[in-house]
């Protein structure tokens, strides 16, 4: 395939993991490493067809303003392919814990499938919650070690009370900025009530979603810029609700989390230079 067919297919993809859109974008990305006009434009049309991921704006800021493209869209595929977030937040929680999450994410899913002790309320947010039901109710196509009986489907209407009766709260993001990240609808009410009853909220932010102000400003213009709060299938959630965040070094502070960024500010991709 054609790199720029490539990009237009990967760009039109939806519901699909943060780690295979780098995969697939970078693929693409290094054919227009030498030609830096044309990669500005790649990364630039990619943005604004995936507007809500933080990964591919790491990506692409990255690229952008190293002195060797290729030899650091390379680097990025590697940190990537490395990304320890979700065997280290396994290791993390308690055995036979309650964990309530809302939809598919894809982070927490591979959690949830190392982890068949723990007992697991999942909000059918965006009609997914149903599907990640299915799936870990029946491992292989049957039910193991009674994972069925652990594993709940809750109707959006419940998801208070979801948030309020678990040990923990798992949040899933695809990016986060220095005071806030974003979130499927839902993940705000859901932190603010467990934070409000005690229950604590972990943030799981995988490799490249940590952005610092400027990039994080411009994604969520392109992200939420002309929906309606109440319309939009993401939220943005104040990171004063959550107690820690779950990452590629393990489970931090937030304050360390947020600091910890490795995406440079490129201001090619900012929404006022497109």
């Amino acid at each position: 395939m054609h790199p720029i067919e490539h990009l237009r297919y990967v760009a039109r993809s939806s519901g699909v993991a943060q780690e295979s859109l780098v995969r697939e974008t970078a693929g693409a990305l290094l054919s227009f490493g030498r030609d830096p006009a044309v990669l500005v434009t790649a990364c630039r049309r990619m943005l604004a067809r995936q507007p809500s991921s933080g990964p591919l704006m790491w990506l692409a800021s990255r690229a952008l303003t190293a002195a060797d493209p290729r030899a650091e869209v390379r680097a990025c595929l590697e940190a990537v392919s490395d990304d320890q977030t979700a065997r280290l937040l396994s290791r993390r929680l308690p055995l036979e814990a309650s964990v309530c999450v809302l939809g598919w994410p894809d982070q927490i899913s591979r959690v949830l499938r190392r982890r068949g002790d723990l007992r697991v309320l999942v909000v059918d947010v965006l009609g997914e919650g149903r599907h990640l039901v299915r799936r870990l109710s029946r491992q292989d196509g049957r039910a193991e070690d009674g994972q069925a009986e652990r594993v709940e489907e809750v109707a959006e209407s419940g998801l208070g009370a979801a948030a309020a009766s678990v040990d923990f709260v798992l949040l899933e993001t695809a990016a986060v900025g220095p005071d806030a990240f974003l979130a499927v609808a839902g993940s705000r009410a859901a932190a603010a009530v467990a934070h409000a009853a005690g229950v604590p909220v972990w943030l799981i932010a995988g490799r490249g979603t940590v952005l610092p102000g400027p990039m994080w400003d411009s994604l969520i213009e392109r992200a939420l810029g002309m929906a309606e709060a109440w319309d939009a299938d993401e939220e943005i959630v104040p990171l004063a609700l959550i107690e820690q965040v779950a990452g590629p070094d393990g489970l931090v502070s937030v304050a360390e989390a947020v600091s910890s960024t490795d995406c440079p500010v490129a201001p090619e991709l900012f929404c006022s230079a497109i």
